[in-house]
């Protein structure tokens, strides 16, 4: 391309010594780059005219500089053929620009055109195991209650396991035959009541949280205990709450995950709670334990610096295997944690 530049350059040279050839060789040149542009088929082909007919060092500015030997009434008329020239390129130009970008768009498009209907490439989903989607389930409903969800530290203080919680020190759940103590005097927490306290310590009433989480107990692993666990609480304090709250809570809450079925309360006792009562439910044709509750101990609000002569509040607890084994008709606790992918894919 520069070589037959350089020629034609060299050739126009000679040529516009003559003035009155200057007209003649603008036209010939407009023509010449006209259909050089219009068959340019790359956005670079197309620079290179460019520079090659526009430049500074390109043909018409060779054809310019030989104007300075035109007479005064000459130059304005060849000035002006050389504008529309000029004009006229770069106008082919930009047209010839747009139509090639247009056109690389398109090839672009259509090598990254993807065909959504064509199958993907299938990977197996994971499922949610049955403990987390219990979890779920009954966080849900307390959360639909006005609860929100606490937790806490899974290895604690003898204080905020059994002092503040209002166990005796010679309370039998202190013995290391029931509790798993670590070598630093802390201890793997017994239940999510903890929470409780750290909570309240933290927060002034009124109080609507839900904990769950992983409990650690001294025990024989069978069909229906196991040393590692979990547990969801309710915890709720406030002005004038009484033990008809906690029954209406707990009814709520049972009928949502159970359904319509029969319900009683059986007196119990809980070092935290005072009255504390176990919850049963009629399934299959007996009665089962499903949670145990009550209102909070004075004592346990005391330890968190409320006045248990202005504040009331109630607690309850479930074990989540427990509620998990009823819903999916799951007959030993152990199959929850074989990880036997018989079994999770089951949910």
């Amino acid at each position: 391309m520069l070589t037959v530049i350089l020629a034609l350059l060299l050739k126009m040279t000679s040529i516009t010594n003559q003035p009155s050839n200057l007209e003649a060789q603008l036209e010939a040149l407009q023509q010449e780059a006209r259909g050089a542009i219009a068959a340019a088929d790359t956005l670079e082909r197309l620079e290179e005219l460019r520079v090659g007919y526009l430049g500074k060092k390109g043909q018409l500015s060779a054809l310019l500089r030989s104007m300075g030997q035109l007479s005064a009434e000459e130059r304005p008329k060849i000035g002006a053929i050389a504008n529309t020239v000029k004009e006229a390129l770069q106008s082919d130009l930009e047209r010839q620009r747009t139509t090639l970008q247009a056109a690389q768009i398109q090839a672009q498009l259509e090598a990254e055109t993807l065909d959504v209907t064509m199958p993907g490439v299938y990977r197996p989903l994971g499922r949610v195991h049955p403990l987390n989607s219990t979890i779920d389930r009954v966080l849900n409903i307390f959360v639909g209650l006005g609860y929100s969800v606490a937790e806490g530290p899974e290895m604690e203080t003898d204080y905020y396991n059994f002092e503040a919680l209002n166990f005796l020190p010679d309370h039998p759940a202190r013995d290391m035959q029931d509790t798993l103590y670590l070598s630093d005097g802390n201890l793997l927490r017994t239940h999510t009541s903890t929470v409780q306290i750290r909570y309240m310590e933290d927060n002034d009433p009124p109080i609507r949280i839900a904990v769950p989480g992983r409990v650690y107990r001294r025990d024989t692993v069978d069909a229906t205990h196991s040393a590692v666990f979990h547990q969801v609480e309710i915890l709720a304090v406030d002005e004038g709450l009484t033990f008809t709250d906690l029954k209406g809570t707990i009814k709520v809450f049972l009928q949502e995950i159970f359904g319509d079925v029969p319900i009683r309360f059986r007196a119990s006792y809980f070092p935290f709670t005072e009255p504390s009562a176990e919850v049963d439910v009629q399934w299959k044709g007996r009665w089962l334990e499903v949670m145990g509750c009550g209102m909070v101990d004075p004592n346990v609000l005391k330890a968190v610096g409320y006045d248990p002569e202005i504040y009331t509040g109630f607690a309850a607890g479930m074990g989540v295997e427990r509620i998990a084994m009823v819903l999916h008709q799951i007959d030993d606790i152990r199959r929850l944690y074989t990880s036997d992918l018989r079994f999770l894919q089951q949910f």
